[in-house]
This record gives structure tokens, C-alpha cells and sequence, in this order.
């Protein structure tokens, strides 16, 4: 017969299944829609502009909302927020699989993007809430890492497929999926308790003027990433969405310091560790996305394969979800959150760097144990990095910390397809040839190598406090047991 706590305990994994299926919708919803675009414009007769736009529209919406969706979840009710906007997510992704028009699409992905911004962050506090901190945790964290890195490459083999029958379905297929995830929400999920302390501050209010503010600076702060990828274009703009980006965040910074309810304790960001952990996941992003986009264009445009082949080839890399809840936390339990994560940011800048000589006829032998190896990192530093998001912050501010980390992933990415892009249009020119392309991608490849070489450097730092207090205690122990040998002889010296 089971007891109450083997019962609580697969009531908690059934949960986790749930919650693994919503970071997976949105992670293969990004991918599948990425490699759909060709055909999109072709059958709506979309300019250049406006298909850019539909995925710009995802990003401003994911990352202008993303910190406003984090402290919602933590004031709110995780459960009520991560429900509420499922169900948006499943509206708008049935209006972009109806869409006839571009504007349909924008406002399509852009609501989508929004709907993510608030269920990630909820649904990552509702695993950190149903979890205790240990090895329960850390293997359910490694099992959700996983399933959200494995929605990113199966993205592209679904995707393929699903765009041959017809690219509606890239839209539809997440809203049957969507469909299931919320029937099985309902009754599983349940909301975790609250402390006393957030739920005064619940009610002391919610504070517009901030919600309002980083919003807005959020949103400019995308857009001027996002219009990085064409330098060319409108450079006056791009400076001013910068400007006004950073003028709203430090107004931002302002009322919070001010507001009885901040909808950001700014004390927070005095954690050494949270910074280090959201640099490091903005830049690991960075660089995967960067070489994922620079990879489809090498197999794509340079060597003429269909989406479908390149879904395939990719297809290894998925590797890390099945790495990421089985041996990383095994890992993380023996060597340490860091040096896993450092373990994962050193593999994936070798990985990239492999890649720097590619050729035109590199066989797919020579590139399968390069891209298996970024599978591999991409288990060892996804995991830990995740972990890493909400440890050390008060089980009340976890909402909050998990918007930081999602801000930091989708900005890092945003960041990383626009640094790549403007260094292979700088380098291009206007040459078309396939070997002015190579050497153009080569060059761009050095974008994913300096990321992640820089996250590998920033997480180093991590190790350094803990050797130095290391040193510290060998030497405080050394001169207590030294001390007795002579307790009075000389003090002037011993003082010296």
C-alpha cells in the first residue's frame, strides 16, 4: 500500500511532466516556426521587413515581458498565472495558423511572445516550489533543463516535416499540444504555499509606475538588439531605442528604490553568484543560437540541403535530452554545480572552434562528432545553468529570479542571431559567389567561439571565492596550531 509520501511524491512527478511539456511547447514552437519562414513568405507573399518582423514580434514580446512575468507568477499565484496564459498561448497560436495577412502574424507571435514571457518563469518557481532543495531538485531541474533544450532541436526536425505537409501546421501542432498540456494542468497542478511575508506584500499592491517603466524598457531594449542585425538600416534609430531603452531602465531603477511594493528588490542583484549565472546563460545562448542559425545557412544555402535534411542533421545534438536529467545531475551531485557548468561552457567553445575551417565539402561524417560534442555541452551547462537561476534567492522572490534568467536567455539569444548576422552581411558585401559565403560564415563563427569562451570565463570567477576561503581556513588553522608551541615568547614579533 503507498504511503501519503509516495503519493505526494507522484503527484509531484506527474506535475513535473506537465510543466516539461509547456517548457517543451515553447522551445519547439521557436524552432519549428524558424525553419517554416521560407514557405510563409512564399505563400503570403511577405516582403523581407515583415518576415523579419514575425520574428521580432516573439522576441519583444518574450523579452519586454519577461520581468513583469516573473514578480506576476511570485504576487499573483504561480499556478493562476502559468494557467491564464497557456490558454492565450493556445489562442494566438490558432490565430497565426489562420493568418491571410502579415499584420495577423505579427500580432500572432508577438501576444505568443508574451504569454511565454509570463509561463516560464511560473512554471520554473512551481518546479523550485514543489521540489525541496537537494537531490530532488537538482534531478527535477536537469529532467526540465533537458526537455526545454530538447524542444530547440526537435524544433527543427518537426518543424521540417510539418512544413512539407503544410506550414499552418508548424502553428496548429502547438495548439493540440497546448490543448493536452492544459487538461493535464488543471488537476495536476497546485499551488504551493505562500509565505507570510509575500502575501503582506501581495497586498501592499502592485507597482504600475515600475511595471510600466521596465516594460517599456524592455521593449525598446529588444528592439534596438533585434535591429542590430542590419547596421545599415536606420542606424539613428537603432541608437535612439538604445537610449531611450536605458533612460526608462534607469527611471525604472528610480521608483523602485522609492516603492513600498518594488516590483524588482534590487537587492537581488547584489548576488554575485545570480549575475554570474545570468551573464553566462545570456552568452551560452548567444552562442548556440548564433552557430544553429549559421549551421542552417552553411547546410541550406551553401550546400543545397532541405529543411528536412538539416532537421536530421542536427538531430544529434538532442543528445542532452537524455544526458540532462540522467548524468548531469549525477555530475552536479559529485563535482558541483560551477564546475559542471564551467565543464559544459569549455566543451561547447571547443565545439564552435571545430567548426571554424569548415569547407564546402565537408562530409557529414566529419560533422556529426562536432555537433554530437555540442549536445554533450549543451547537457553539462543548460542543467546547472537553470539550477544555478534560483539558488540562494528566498523561495518568494523565485518567480522573479526565474524572469531574470529567462530575460537573460532570450536577450543572449536575440543578441547572438544579431552578431552573427551583421558580421557575415560586413564581411559578404555584396558578393554572392558560394566561396565569398563560406568565408563570410567562417568569420561569423568567431562570434560563438568569443561567447562562450567569455560565459566559461565569467563562471571561473565563481571558483576563485571558494579557493581563496579555502586558503584562508588552511591558514587560520595553521597559525592557531602553531601558536601554542610558543605562547609567550616574543610578542613584539608575533604581533609584527
Amino acid at each position: 500500500m503507498s504511503t501519503p509520501a509516495a503519493r505526494m511524491d507522484g503527484r509531484a512527478w506527474a506535475m513535473l511532466f506537465v510543466l516539461c511539456g509547456a517548457v517543451f511547447l515553447e522551445g519547439i514552437d521557436v524552432a519549428m516556426l524558424n525553419v517554416a519562414l521560407p514557405s510563409i513568405r512564399a505563400d503570403l507573399g511577405l516582403s523581407t521587413g515583415m518576415l523579419s518582423g514575425v520574428i521580432s514580434a516573439y522576441v519583444l514580446g518574450y523579452g519586454g515581458f519577461m520581468l513583469l512575468g516573473g514578480r506576476a507568477a511570485d504576487l499573483l499565484g504561480r499556478r493562476r498565472v502559468f494557467l491564464f496564459w497557456l490558454v492565450v498561448f493556445l489562442a494566438f497560436s490558432g490565430l497565426g495558423g489562420f493568418a491571410t495577412e502579415g499584420w495577423m502574424l505579427l500580432l500572432a507571435r508577438f501576444v505568443t511572445g508574451v504569454a511565454s514571457a509570463f509561463m516560464m518563469p511560473a512554471g520554473l518557481a512551481l518546479v523550485t516550489a514543489t521540489f525541496p532543495a537537494g537531490p530532488a531538485r537538482t534531478k527535477a531541474l536537469g529532467v526540465y533543463a533537458g526537455t526545454a533544450a530538447g524542444g530547440y532541436v526537435l524544433g527543427l526536425v518537426v518543424g521540417g516535416l510539418l512544413t512539407a505537409i503544410g506550414w499552418r501546421w508548424v502553428f496548429f501542432a502547438p495548439v493540440i499540444l497546448a490543448s493536452l498540456i492544459l487538461a493535464a494542468a488543471i488537476p495536476l497542478i497546485k499551488e504551493p504555499d505562500a509565505p507570510a511575508a509575500l502575501r503582506g506584500r501581495a497586498r501592499g499592491g502592485f507597482d504600475l509606475v515600475g511595471a510600466f517603466s521596465v516594460t517599456g524598457a524592455m521593449l525598446l531594449l529588444a528592439y534596438g538588439v533585434v535591429r542590430l542585425e542590419r547596421p545599415s538600416h536606420g542606424a539613428v534609430l537603432t541608437a535612439c531605442a538604445f537610449a531611450g531603452g536605458l533612460v526608462l531602465l534607469a527611471a525604472f531603477v528610480a521608483v523602485e528604490r522609492r516603492a513600498a511594493s518594488p516590483l524588482l528588490r534590487l537587492g537581488i542583484l547584489r548576488s554575485a553568484a545570480l549575475v554570474r549565472t545570468n551573464l553566462s546563460a545570456a552568452l551560452f545562448l548567444a552562442a548556440f543560437a548564433g552557430f544553429q542559425f549559421l549551421m542552417t545557412l552553411y547546410l541550406q544555402e551553401l550546400r543545397g540541403w532541405t529543411t528536412w535534411q538539416t532537421g536530421l542533421a542536427m538531430l544529434v545534438a538532442g543528445i542532452d535530452t537524455v544526458l540532462a536529467p540522467t548524468l548531469t545531475p549525477r555530475l552536479v551531485h559529485r563535482f558541483g554545480n560551477l564546475r559542471v557548468l564551467l565543464g559544459g561552457l569549455v566543451l561547447a567553445a571547443v565545439a564552435y572552434a571545430l567548426f571554424l575551417p569548415v569547407t564546402l565539402d565537408w562530409t557529414y561524417a566529419v560533422m556529426f562528432p562536432i555537433i554530437a560534442l555540442l549536445g554533450v555541452a549543451f547537457a553539462l551547462a543548460y542543467g546547472p545553468l537553470t539550477m544555478a537561476a534560483t539558488e540562494g534567492v528566498d523561495e518568494s522572490e523565485h518567480g522573479l529570479a526565474g524572469g531574470l534568467f529567462y530575460t537573460s536567455i532570450q536577450f543572449g539569444t536575440a543578441l547572438g542571431l544579431s552578431g552573427v548576422t551583421a558580421v557575415q552581411v560586413a564581411v559578404l558585401g555584396g558578393a554572392t559567389s558560394p566561396d565569398a559565403g563560406l568565408d563570410a560564415l567562417r568569420t561569423a563563427l568567431a562570434v560563438p567561439v568569443a561567447a562562450a569562451l567569455l560565459a566559461a570565463l565569467i563562471s571561473a570567477f565563481g571558483l576563485r571565492p571558494r579557493r581563496a576561503a579555502t586558503a584562508a581556513t588552511a591558514r587560520s588553522a595553521a597559525h592557531i596550531s602553531t601558536r601554542p608551541a610558543e605562547p609567550t615568547q616574543e610578542p613584539d614579533k608575533t604581533t609584527a
